[in-house]
């Protein structure tokens, strides 16, 4: 444990939903839902005008729309986030040399390995900054917790949520930790809470009070000894600048169950392609080829194949996934459909025979499908009934004459589109022919451009939990927090 709060943790508020908001002015300060859409959709992030209703992440979104009829449903943009997420970790790898992404919107960073004193007010100082900074150059807000430990600072960012700072000060973990409940604690999942709920423990304190012999005895020698220690405050794990990822896969669920044979062959070729794109975006080949497949039912399965060598050659990875898909039985119905690749390298090694192989196979069936469409095959109109389903809400679009905009929804024919910018007033809605050639997609706008007009905010909805004051208190945060 380190004498000073110098490991800070940045978890960006509400994030895909609080960038959905700062790119369309007409939903700031209204509830806002991004994820999948259908029917079998799950939310990926909800606003906190969302969160009133109970709306929450890994949530069917089926139930959200039963808690929050009135949001704004969104299909991500990861385009956009992925742009954001490079401008924060730039910030933050200015910081220090030791940053470490858990994800687009969360990282770890080690402040001691980038020069700052180890001092509460010096850190204290670093964390306001790179919020302001961060609110500069993206228009969002993140929440920081500086701690002595990757633990404590995680909690603390919890804690600051949402746009705020909260410093652990070390000699107070015990008495934050004592009365949080056990699944405040990392590692601690359903299953574990489950089994200390048995045994009558339920807060980190309890946890504690059991003893090392007590946990290792209901969840073995590493999980009990572990969580002992992290009952106690105690975490030494270090800031680690690279996570080694251990497999890239993709997947998809589907509204309706595919039946059809062919679509879902095509479907697996789908994924393999664009596995294969985040495959060569992280410059990594691959061994083991894997398809996941979940039924009608909901039974899930696996099958793989190990390569003679890695490869990042997208022919190959899309033969050996059908060639796993051959083995599976999908007349039942599929739901969900999945290719990954594991055993990740960072050299390929070609394999010429299974290219060769798929090329001809590629080529015989361009020469079928030229000969279908010759022969009044229905290939060009069924490329003209799937141009719809491009239109999903929220996804960028330009028209000719009125410029960019947003699509608010689409049915029958038609799409609706809002036309703003992030730094213009709430536009005017406008609906055209799904086929309407003066009608494209776009790409995503810079969300910090100009200052957004009509008096629009985009801060959130509510106040950070720390902020949140008890009757009669007017200490400081740092008291608020050593009181938690």
């Amino acid at each position: 444990m380190r004498p000073a709060p110098t490991i800070l943790h940045l978890d960006m508020d509400a994030f895909f939903a609080a960038a959905e908001q700062a790119a369309k002015p007409s939903l700031r300060g209204k509830p806002v839902v991004v994820g999948g859409i259908g029917a079998r959709g799950v939310v990926s992030t909800a606003s906190y005008e969302a969160r009133v209703f109970g709306v929450r992440s890994a949530m069917p979104t089926a139930q959200a729309r039963r808690l929050c009829p009135n949001a704004a449903y969104l299909s991500p943009r990861f385009t956009l986030y992925r742009q954001v997420s490079e401008v924060v970790m730039e910030l933050l790898h200015a910081l220090s040399p030791l940053v470490e992404p858990l994800s687009l919107d969360e990282a770890f960073v080690d402040l001691e390995a980038g020069g700052v004193p180890a001092e509460t007010a010096a850190v204290r100082a670093v964390g306001e900054q790179l919020r302001r900074d961060i609110r500069s150059a993206t228009g969002l807000t993140g929440s920081v917790g500086l701690a002595g430990a990757k633990m404590l600072a995680k909690i603390a960012s919890e804690a600051a949520k949402p746009n705020g700072l909260v410093v652990i000060e070390p000699g107070t973990e015990r008495e934050l930790l004592g009365p949080m409940t056990v699944r405040t604690l990392p590692g601690v999942g359903p299953a574990t809470a489950e089994t200390l709920r048995r045994a009558g423990i339920h807060t980190v304190a309890e946890t504690a009070e059991a003893g090392e012999a007590e946990l290792v005895r209901l969840l073995g020698r590493a999980h009990g000894a572990g969580l002992y220690a992290m009952a106690l405050g105690q975490d030494d794990r270090p800031v680690v600048a690279e996570r080694d990822a251990k497999s890239i896969s993709v997947e998809d669920t589907f509204e309706v169950d595919l039946t059809d044979r062919t679509r879902v062959r095509s479907e697996v070729l789908r994924l393999a392609d664009r596995c294969v794109q985040r495959l060569r975006a992280a410059g990594r080949s691959g061994r083991t080829v894997v398809i996941k497949v979940r039924n009608y039912d909901f039974s899930t399965l696996t099958r793989s194949e190990t390569l003679r060598g890695p490869t990042d050659d997208p022919a190959v990875i899309r033969e050996a996934a059908v060639r796993l898909l051959e083995t599976v039985d999908t007349t039942g119905g599929v739901r969900l459909l999945g290719v990954g690749v594991s055993g990740l390298a960072d050299f390929t090694q070609e394999d010429l025979f299974a290219q060769l192989a798929t090329e001809r196979e590629a080529e015989e069936a361009a020469a079928a499908a030229a000969a279908e469409e010759a022969a009044g095959g229905t290939e060009p109109h069924e490329a003209e009934e799937e141009r719809p389903r491009r239109w999903h809400p929220g996804l960028d679009v330009v028209h000719d004459e009125y410029g960019a905009g947003w699509v608010q929804g689409s049915g029958v024919g038609r799409v609706t589109v809002r036309f703003e910018t992030p730094w213009s007033a709430p536009g005017r809605v406008r609906t055209f022919a799904v086929e309407d050639p003066a009608l494209r997609p776009g790409e995503p706008l810079p969300l910090v451009g100009g200052a957004p007009a009509g008096g629009q905010s985009s801060e959130p909805a509510i106040l950070p939990k720390f902020l949140s004051p008890e009757p009669g208190d007017t200490g400081s945060v740092g008291e608020a927090i050593s009181r938690r």
